[in-house]
């Protein structure tokens, strides 16, 4: 089994074993499984090929930062309209930085997990 040389680091999910430890492949695309709709979990192309899913995984990440984002940067502005107290905005407001801050360290899981999952396409 070839082994990678991804340094394991902060954003190393901890979901998912040690490049080049057995089944770490599987536990890769367990986590990144979680991270998609369920349905494209179980398109075959994406079953087949985890560093696809990792693909379509670090998409869809990205497009949640953004949602995180814009609902951060409007919430003042848009809450007080929809008539939400601003006890409620304020805890609002926390609540999607908070997630916008998880959201970013997941992003960066992706990242490393592609780079280990392509690296080890290709040595195949």
């Amino acid at each position: 089994m070839t082994q990678t040389t991804t340094r394991l680091g902060p954003d190393w999910p901890r979901q998912v074993k040690t490049p080049g430890s057995h089944d770490w492949e599987r536990s890769a695309a367990k986590w990144l499984r979680e991270l998609v709709p369920a349905r494209y979990g179980s398109y075959p192309a994406l079953i087949r090929h985890p560093v696809l899913l990792a693909r379509h995984a670090r998409i869809q990440v990205q497009q949640e930062v953004r949602v995180a984002r814009t609902a951060l940067q409007t919430a003042r502005a848009e809450l007080p309209r929809l008539g939400v107290p601003e006890a409620v905005i304020e805890h609002t407001i926390k609540l999607y930085a908070a997630e916008l801050l998880q959201l970013q360290h997941i992003a960066r899981g992706v990242r490393v997990v592609t780079e280990a999952l392509a690296e080890r396409a290709g040595h195949r």
